[in-house]
């Protein structure tokens, strides 16, 4: 089973905000976008650089060091100069909303 953490309550996060947060030794970016959380590792896959203190346009997450594009639903590069996969959504984090 699944393990769960409570990052906090859906009213916490506005539409189109992104939170950073630290869970365990991880940087994580969960973001909200109308209805719905996405969860990733707030790391560039280009340089290391803070996601989650990029721009959110609906569902693409910018870096703000030097631009890379992603999906947060899918963790595909959308623009480069990034070459991986944005690890979280796919993999190791899910969101759910209780509220």
């Amino acid at each position: 089973m699944p393990e769960f953490i409570t990052v906090g309550k859906a009213d916490e996060f506005a539409d189109g905000q992104v939170k950073r947060l630290t869970l365990g030794d991880k940087e994580i970016g969960v973001a909200r976008v109308g209805k719905e959380f996405f969860a990733f590792e707030d790391v560039c896959t280009h340089d290391d650089g803070p996601l989650a203190e990029g721009t959110l346009e609906g569902e693409v997450i910018e870096c703000p060091r030097h631009g890379a594009k992603f999906s947060i639903r899918t963790g595909e590069v959308l623009s480069m100069p990034a070459s991986w996969l944005l690890q979280g959504q796919s993999g190791k984090w899910r969101c759910q909303s209780l509220s």
